[in-house]
């Protein structure tokens, strides 16, 4: 099955790679339904050759940055629909996150193309890049307050604001948190990271109320992001 995953790299050029994201990039270079996207052909290079990886995949690279996002886009998109999966890698830190590939990220969900990505050290920031959503501004809430009085000023206050918003809860209020954001907001466009970085991962995106259908009987750990 097609999907775009994204590798977080070191921000160094020294650092080693993550030892899932090395495995899984060895297994690419031998897969011809597989496509390597690098943001800058030299780092991309020096880094892939640090690790270790196949010297002969690098003229194979596909770059995809702020230059040539707007004709790699649909090539990728297309490339994708096909059934080939594609890797994608900034110059260091998380792909996605305040990145080009927030675009490819977005265009993938509306079309139904799965997104994922190896390990990362933050949660936050790797649910913010799985969403695709615009993120230049968005505001960390925290978890939601236990006391129901409390508990409803917050989403007053959440449903007012115009940033993108991140908040979380317990793995045992999954159910309540969606049953009341899609009673207070039903339309509302929202992502759902569900055990990020484990094997029973499961990610959402789609409107509140449709949301709330597909978890409602679910515990799990969460990150709910509105936007």
């Amino acid at each position: 099955m097609s999907k775009l995953i994204l590798v977080p790299t070191p921000i160094d050029d020294e650092s080693p790679l993550e030892p899932i994201a090395l495995e899984e990039l060895n297994k690419a270079v031998t897969d011809s339904n597989s496509i390597i996207a690098v943001e800058d052909a030299k780092p991309g290079r020096r880094r892939w050759l640090n690790w270790g990886l196949p010297r002969e995949a690098i003229e194979n690279f596909v770059l995809y940055n702020e230059h040539t996002r707007n004709e790699q886009l649909e090539l990728l998109l297309a490339e994708l629909k096909n059934g080939k999966s594609v890797y994608l890698m900034s110059d260091g830190g998380l792909p996605a996150f305040c990145d080009p590939g927030q675009e490819l990220v977005d265009a993938c969900h509306e079309r139904g193309i799965t997104v994922t990505a190896t390990p990362f050290c933050n949660s936050i920031a790797l649910a913010i890049a799985l969403s695709g959503f615009c993120h230049k501004q968005f505001l960390f809430s925290g978890f939601l307050p236990a006391k129901k009085d409390l508990r409803e000023q917050e989403w007053q206050r959440i449903l007012k604001n115009n940033f993108t918003q991140v908040l979380m809860d317990t793995p045992y209020r999954l159910s309540k948190t969606m049953e009341e954001l899609s009673s207070l907001s039903p339309q509302k466009k929202v992502f759902l990271a569900l055990n990020l970085n484990q094997a029973n991962e499961a990610l959402f995106r789609g409107k509140a109320k449709d949301l709330y259908k597909k978890v409602k009987d679910l515990k799990a750990e969460f990150i709910l992001i509105i936007f």
